[in-house]
């Protein structure tokens, strides 16, 4: 989550105005279906596999492809609990602790020795954990398939962003698949990095993104019009004053205030992906140092900056998303050279970021990522529907299965493992079914001239 800076705070006129024209009636009050985690929840398959549609009568899987989110990870810094316990213990010389601020520096501690030692950023207990379920359902999904690419030898193609925490995703996703079929182990191939296809945001197709983060003043004013209102100031306010008297709480400005919070939710944030971590894998317990309703404001305006920046943004613009489309493409061309008989991949599985699944899911328009925001509806939990935890949750997934029957190919779009429709316009070939004609795709999606 960005935090308060002077540089946020001195941005003029036109934040002035941004402030006073944010509607009152947008600020978004305490909703049971709001997520303190945002896109650090850690992930959970979203349909019961037995619900699964079966394929229409004589189709057969011949390809499967995904791309999947790193698994749960360490926070990828100790800047917010440097922060905190800066401040505890200026507050704990000047009689300054509340009880639980007390008890709240020692829960730090361990958790940021715990993150020191998995190694900030990287992949967690509960992390590798998620990668080798993950892995495992596909298996059991599709075992025909897998049955078939170990007897036509055909490829398995295993790609990365290239970080670590991506590397070490994708060798446990094929690692598990591998121990679970020994005969799949050398059709594997080593993990191979391509950032252009799955770190687009930081590659030379970024180019203009970056500008947009860096310099739009329209982007910065409205990310300080949803941050800087009294709601923040309130909410920060009652975290610290959980933990300090208010005494002290006093004594620090009201962005400090604000910035103090923000560290102490993000430690909140990342506790469950932490989880096997903690003393006996029961968890960390910082639920106790904030309360719902504050966690659940932090946790939108967390998600605000997140849908500004990486989702369906601003609804006259494709900014966010549009550098996507490389990804995009790799999809529609991996099935098409299956069908065309040119490729001896069975399965292609990819391992990337949320700056990579985000702006994906906006392109594609699925679930949650549909609706951009204007000057008159600006984001707000009560307004739209995106929510980080649903649309990027540590270890998200996109997954296509191909089937085919002749020279009909089909193809099952299971987002997060949840059987998933295409985007509005694209017709599935019945009513209710969530299989796709490749022909009706590439038409859909503009990859044909008619």
């Amino acid at each position: 989550m960005r935090r308060v800076t002077p540089a946020l705070a001195t941005a003029g006129l036109a934040s002035l105005l941004a402030v006073a024209a944010f509607p009152a009636q947008a600020v978004p009050e305490h909703r049971s279906d709001s997520t303190a985690s945002g896109t650090k929840a850690p992930y959970e398959p979203q349909q019961n596999p037995r619900t699964y549609q079966k394929a229409p009568a004589g189709f057969v899987p011949v390809f499967t492809e995904n791309v999947s989110r790193h698994g749960s990870r360490a926070a990828t810094d100790s800047e917010d609990g440097d922060l905190v316990l800066a401040l505890a213990e200026k507050a704990g010389a000047a009689n300054g602790l509340t009880a639980k601020g007390r008890a709240f520096g020692p829960k730090v501690r361990a958790l940021q020795a715990a993150m020191s030692g998995v190694g900030y950023g990287d992949l967690s207990g509960r992390g590798k954990q998620e990668l080798q379920s993950t892995a495992t359902r596909l298996a059991q999904r599709l075992p025909g398939l897998f049955a078939t690419i170990a007897k036509k030898d055909e490829k398995i193609d295993v790609v990365s962003s290239g970080q670590g925490r991506a590397v070490d995703s994708a060798n446990i996703y094929a690692g598990t698949l591998a121990e679970r079929d020994p005969e799949l182990k050398p059709l594997i191939g080593a993990t191979r990095t391509d950032v252009d296809l799955l770190y687009f945001h930081k590659a030379a197709g970024g180019k203009a993104y970056r500008d947009y983060l860096a310099n739009d003043q329209r982007l910065a004013t409205t990310l300080k019009a949803i941050t800087d209102q009294p709601r923040t100031h309130s909410a920060a306010r009652d975290v610290l004053k959980k933990l300090f008297r208010t005494s002290f709480v006093d004594t620090l400005s009201a962005d400090d205030q604000v910035a103090a919070a923000q560290a102490v939710y993000n430690l909140y944030a990342i506790a469950p992906a932490m989880r096997e971590e903690s003393p006996g894998g029961k968890g960390w317990g910082l639920e106790r140092f904030i309360s719902k309703r504050d966690a659940d404001w932090f946790g939108y305006l967390s998600d605000a900056e997140d849908f500004y920046e990486k989702g369906p943004g601003f609804a006259d613009s494709d900014i966010t998303y549009k550098m996507a489309g490389v990804l995009l493409d790799d999809f529609f061309e991996k099935v098409e050279a299956k069908r065309a008989g040119t490729s001896d991949l069975g399965a292609e599985l990819r391992f990337t970021h949320a700056e990579e699944i985000i702006p994906l899911a906006a392109l594609m328009g699925l679930p949650g990522s549909t609706q951009g925001a204007t000057a008159s509806k600006p984001y707000t939990y009560a307004t739209n529907a995106w929510r980080g935890a649903a649309v990027a949750p540590l270890g998200s997934n996109i997954q296509w299965d191909v089937f085919r029957k002749g020279g009909t190919y089909l193809v099952r779009m299971l987002y997060n493992e949840k059987e998933t429709a295409f985007k509005a316009g694209c017709e599935p070939v019945s009513k209710g079914s969530k299989f796709y004609d490749l022909d009706e795709l590439e038409r859909c999606f503009g990859r044909t001239a008619n």
